[in-house]
């Protein structure tokens, strides 16, 4: 047994060992299935085997190197995040956000959806509020979504919105428009200071991510973010995730720049 194991580690470990205990037995599932139709063990998924045995190792080697674990991946859908003075613009004088989910740190996603509008006067509708409230009001689309609202947002860090573009928040009891704001939020790492020890990384160094599966790619630049209320997660939007076929919890690897 190794001796410098940490909590979260260890945590890592099981979690690794039940997707592979998971693995195996959607295989013999489907190894029971086949066999009663005639096939033999060879002719099921030589390939699924093969991930198994390599993920039991994988698992091995993240206890002696944790620089070498893996980053889930969390997808991030257009969002809002707004002040308390235009949030009561929106919903009403003493409008207060309620929490439909929690998420990152005291980060949660409200129960609270506006309408966001830009120059070409189409709307997008149900767009979620994330709270809490912020001292500057802010809106993160796609790519894609620009196309719909013809506006044309910079490539930032969220709460860097400097010159970045004007849009329209349309809420049940009001409009406010933001004259800077609205950012496609770059990509970015969100972890530990017990993570990014791990790695070797500080908050604020760039990293280049592997991903694997059918449609592998690679994201250069990533962001890493650290601080003790967040968790290991590597956040894309839709396009990203949908360029490279992967969704929430998919697990993706950190390349280290020279």
């Amino acid at each position: 047994m190794h001796k410098n194991i940490t909590i979260t580690s260890l945590i890592w470990i099981c979690y690794l060992k039940l997707n592979v205990f998971i693995k195996f037995e959607n295989y013999y599932h489907k190894y029971r299935l086949h066999t009663r139709k005639g096939m033999t063990a060879m002719q099921i998924d030589e390939k699924m085997i093969a991930e198994i045995v390599k993920s039991v190792i994988a698992s091995e080697e993240m206890v002696s190197d944790p620089g070498n674990r893996p980053v889930p991946i969390g997808v991030s859908n257009r969002h809002v995040h707004v002040t308390q003075e235009d949030l009561e613009i929106l919903f009403g004088k003493g409008a207060k956000l309620t929490v439909k989910k929690e998420l990152m740190g005291d980060d949660f996603a409200s129960n609270e959806l506006v309408t966001i509008i830009g120059p070409s006067l189409r709307p997008i509708e149900n767009v979620r509020i994330l709270g809490p409230v912020r001292k500057h009001t802010q809106v993160e689309i796609s790519r894609t979504d620009t196309f719909v609202l013809k506006v044309k947002p910079p490539v930032r860090p969220s709460g860097d919105v400097a010159g970045s573009a004007s849009i329209t928040i349309v809420g049940p009891k009001g409009v406010v428009t933001i004259p800077e704001g609205c950012i496609i939020a770059n990509r970015h790492i969100h972890m530990t200071p017990q993570d990014a020890a791990g790695y070797g990384l500080k908050d604020g160094d760039y990293v280049d991510v592997e991903v694997g599966g059918i449609r592998k790619t690679k994201f250069y630049d990533v962001q890493i973010r650290v601080n003790e209320k967040f968790r290991l997660e590597m956040h894309i939007d839709t396009d990203d995730a949908n360029a490279c076929g992967v969704k929430c919890n998919d697990l993706v690897t950190i390349v280290k720049k020279d």
